[in-house]
């Protein structure tokens, strides 16, 4: 056992540095089938499974780019430097061979898909890696930035389906990921306050303050745009329901959740890590799923007539 340990840790640095827990990001890509009432089209759900496959091997490309650029930062932070680049696990010119491959792949695969995802693809990657080359070292652009890649993958998802894209998915998915990267960003400045190293550049231009308030102004604009959403005319004609405002309830009882974790208990800021460990977060998300299931697809149970 011990002479087979250290192929074993090389094993699993590789699986590492493709980051699969990020992946999860690209589900972004299955919400025009949800929202559209087309989950069950086996046929749309295939072809989105393979943009999917797709976008991960692009994402994880630019993963691997941007842990390149940024081993000797990522060696300071505690969390950080057990990377596999910053940890001196898989060698520099291997972690390039790896990214090349991803992109080939990637981008043949999303050829095959539709021209159309092969673009929105295309336009992911470009500003990503400008984000992985210095753009994500400005304030302010760098968390936009970081939201329209989560636009970009909802973007990916209607065009393999061709599903028509509401212009209310648009502004709520671009809300939500510009409200974690906030998150995230608070999460920098409060490891920055408490070691005295900058964790990235871009963090300089933050401080506590600014990103509280803007975590309260995003967090009531998610909210009226929500409840916008729901009571849309054009919504409801198209889901052929106007009780969609019924889920209202789990959406801003998700949201004062975090914000007592982070303002009551100071626990960290990123939305990611605390939707991992809080039950009452999960709940509120699961049950804001199950009631859109319910209203969309179950329209005609006894309770709804």
């Amino acid at each position: 056992m011990f002479v087979f340990w250290p192929l074993i840790c090389s094993k699993v640095a590789y699986i590492k540095l493709l980051r699969p827990k990020d992946w999860a990001k690209n589900c972004f890509l299955f919400i025009p089938l949800f929202f559209a009432g087309e989950i069950s089209n086996t046929d749309k759900i295939l072809q989105i499974i393979w943009g999917f496959i797709a976008f991960s091997c692009i994402a994880s490309s630019i993963y691997i780019l941007n842990d390149y650029r940024d081993i000797e930062d990522d060696r300071k932070h505690p969390v950080k430097s057990k990377r596999p680049l910053a940890s001196g696990a898989v060698s520099k010119s291997l972690a390039l061979v790896i990214a090349a491959v991803l992109i080939i792949g990637g981008f043949t695969l999303a050829w095959f898909i539709r021209d159309k995802f092969l673009f929105v693809l295309g336009i992911y990657f470009l500003i990503n890696l400008g984000y992985s080359f210095g753009l994500k070292t400005v304030p302010i652009l760098d968390i936009f930035l970081l939201a329209i890649g989560f636009v970009l993958r909802v973007k990916a998802g209607s065009v393999i389906a061709f599903i028509p894209l509401s212009e209310w998915i648009v502004i709520m998915v671009f809300l939500l990921a510009l409200f974690m990267a906030i998150g995230k960003r608070r999460d920098d400045v409060l490891l920055k306050v408490s070691s005295g190293v900058d964790m990235r550049k871009s963090v300089k231009g933050y401080n506590l303050e600014f990103l509280n308030v803007l975590l309260s102004l995003v967090c009531a604009v998610i909210i009226v745009a929500y409840f916008m959403y729901t009571m849309s005319d054009e919504v409801k004609m198209r889901l052929g329901t106007y009780r969609l405002y019924y889920t209202c309830i789990f959406v801003m009882a998700g949201i004062m959740r975090y914000l007592q974790i982070i303002f009551v208990s100071a626990d960290s800021g990123s939305p990611t890590k605390i939707l991992y460990k809080d039950r009452f977060i999960q709940l509120s998300l699961l049950l804001w799923i199950a009631s859109f299931i319910v209203i969309i697809y179950i329209k005609d149970i006894t309770i709804f007539k």
